[in-house]
């Protein structure tokens, strides 16, 4: 599973990590928010079953 928050979302970032997840990058100026280019971590969870 994959997600991309903003860097200064510190409480969602902090709530997904309790979910399992991590950062796994930062892609720069990839999101638009409000007119503004914005930079965005990106952060997975990966399954722990392995098939």
């Amino acid at each position: 599973m994959q997600s991309g928050i903003f860097p200064e979302n510190t409480a969602s970032f902090d709530l997904h990590a309790k979910a399992g997840f991590r950062a796994i990058g930062t892609h720069e100026r990839i999101g638009r928010h409000r007119g503004r280019w914005r930079d965005v971590i990106h952060i997975e969870r990966r399954s722990p079953t392995v098939n």
